[in-house]
Order: C-alpha cells, then sequence, then structure tokens
C-alpha cells in the first residue's frame, strides 16, 4: 500500500496535476503547431494541390498549335515584375482576389492593376472553401471584392479555384453531388451578378474523385486545366478541349505559367464575351 508522506504530493494527485499541466500547454501552443503541414487560412493558391498529385514539371511539347503565354498570381507573390514578365512574351494574367468569405489578397491592385497597365489581359480567381459557406455567398464575396467583370477588352470573365483542400479533406467533405451543388450555386450566382460565365480550373483527377466526373458546366463554362506535364491529359467529362492550361509552378519571374489555347486574338475574345 502506498504510504503518503506529509509534505509530498499523493501519486493520483500528481498525476492529475501533469495533465492539468499539459492541457494548459496544449491550450498555449498556437494552432499552427498544432496543425504542423496545414497552412494558414487565405494563403491557398491556383495549384497548391498539383504538385503532390498530377505532375512534377512541365514543359510544354513542341509543334503544339498557337498559344498564348500567361500567368496567374496571388499574394505570397507580393509585387510583381509586370514589365519583365511583359517583355518576356506574357500577355494574359489572373490575379487572386478572394478566398472563402474571409480572405482578401493584399496585392490585388498591384497585381491586377499592373498586369493591365503594362498592356495584358487581366482577370481575377476565387479559391474556393465549400466547406465554409455556400456557394452563393462566396461568389458574391468575390464580385464584392474585385472578381467583376467590364467589357473593355482588357478584362477577362472570373476563374473558379476548386481544386484540393489544403485544409482538410480533399473533397471539403461533400459528397459528389453536394459539390456539384455547390459549384452551380457559384456559377449561376456569378453569370447573375456579371452576366458571364465563368472559367473553371481543376484538375482531372480532383474533378474524377469530387464531382464524380461531372460534365454538364461544359457546355458555357470555359475549362483551365491544371497539370504539370508536356501536356494536359486526359480532360474531364464533357470538355473536349480546354481554353486554358497550366503547365508549371516553376516558370520564370513568377512560377505560375500557363498557355491559352489560341492567338492573342482568341484571348481578346473571351475578354470581349
Amino acid at each position: 500500500m502506498p504510504v503518503h508522506r506529509p509534505g509530498s504530493i499523493p501519486p493520483r494527485a500528481a498525476t492529475a496535476a501533469v495533465a492539468l499541466l499539459l492541457a494548459a500547454f496544449s491550450l498555449a501552443v498556437p494552432a499552427s503547431a498544432q496543425a504542423a503541414g496545414v497552412p494558414a487560412r487565405g494563403s491557398a493558391y491556383m495549384g497548391i494541390g498539383v504538385l503532390g498529385h498530377d505532375g512534377a514539371h512541365g514543359s510544354p511539347a513542341p509543334g503544339l498549335a498557337t498559344q498564348t503565354e500567361g500567368v496567374d498570381v496571388s499574394g505570397y507573390q507580393g509585387n510583381v515584375a509586370w514589365s519583365t514578365l511583359w517583355s518576356s512574351g506574357v500577355k494574359w494574367a489572373y490575379t487572386k482576389a478572394t478566398e472563402g468569405t474571409y480572405y482578401t489578397n493584399p496585392y490585388f491592385a498591384q497585381q491586377y492593376n499592373g498586369s493591365y497597365n503594362v498592356g495584358m489581359i487581366r482577370g481575377a480567381y476565387h479559391f474556393a472553401t465549400p466547406d465554409t459557406t455556400s456557394g452563393a455567398a462566396q461568389a458574391d464575396y468575390f464580385v464584392d471584392h474585385g472578381g467583376g467583370w467590364s467589357k473593355d477588352g482588357r478584362t477577362l470573365p472570373g476563374a473558379l479555384d476548386i481544386e484540393w483542400n489544403p485544409y482538410g479533406a480533399a473533397c471539403y467533405g461533400k459528397t459528389t453531388s453536394a459539390m456539384v451543388s455547390w459549384i452551380a450555386d457559384f456559377l449561376n450566382t456569378y453569370k447573375a451578378r456579371t452576366g458571364r460565365d465563368a472559367v473553371i480550373y481543376t484538375a482531372t483527377s480532383w474533378w474524377t474523385q469530387c464531382t464524380g466526373n461531372y460534365g454538364g458546366f461544359a457546355s458555357a463554362d470555359p475549362l483551365w486545366i491544371a497539370r504539370y506535364a508536356s501536356d494536359a491529359g486526359t480532360l474531364p467529362a464533357g470538355w473536349s478541349y480546354y481554353t486554358m492550361w497550366q503547365y508549371t509552378s516553376s516558370g520564370p519571374t513568377v512560377g505560375d505559367h500557363d498557355k491559352f489555347n489560341g492567338a492573342l486574338d482568341r484571348v481578346v475574345a473571351l475578354a470581349n464575351g
């Protein structure tokens, strides 16, 4: 039988004290340390999951039909050297405007207006988080914070970046039918607000897993495919061709480089609607 000596802590009391100390310590540890490897909310960007799922290096095969070089940027790239990109042949750009209904890109003005000011055709994109708020709410937030459209020949329709969830389950905890409904909610609201069909940015493997390879958006919404390889590979159901292709995350000046499937006049045509 254990003997309790005056001035000592009984074993059970000691165990309880240790548990209390550990609990207090866990509350003091920053959330980022508790969830090692999970990025901070708002830090997601176009293609954040591609390296781990759909190729690691892109170098388009020679002999492709005429294509036009573009880039996509987000807040982590800060102020972008647009004149350098323009001189290298980049003619169009997309800038992350929003994420969920909780984040706006602090560098949006420099990136969105800076690309326009050097002569590029520009657009804005929204990083979807279907587990936080409805598609309609996120479309409204996007339009209200830089994702609108004007027929000036230099502004592309907004893009919905729908891909792997960097903060948790790949499909945001949704069934394939619920994901399709969420996307439709976003697209319908965006069109009602702007008069334009949004571009859909995704990867075939994610789309297959999380929407059941749904083909119902292909007739209206241009496809921006993500795949870091020598070609764009198999496309999601419904689309017989891609409008844009993000082919690398390690290009010059800014990492994310893209090809528009056509000459510059086709980029202008998309801008004009």
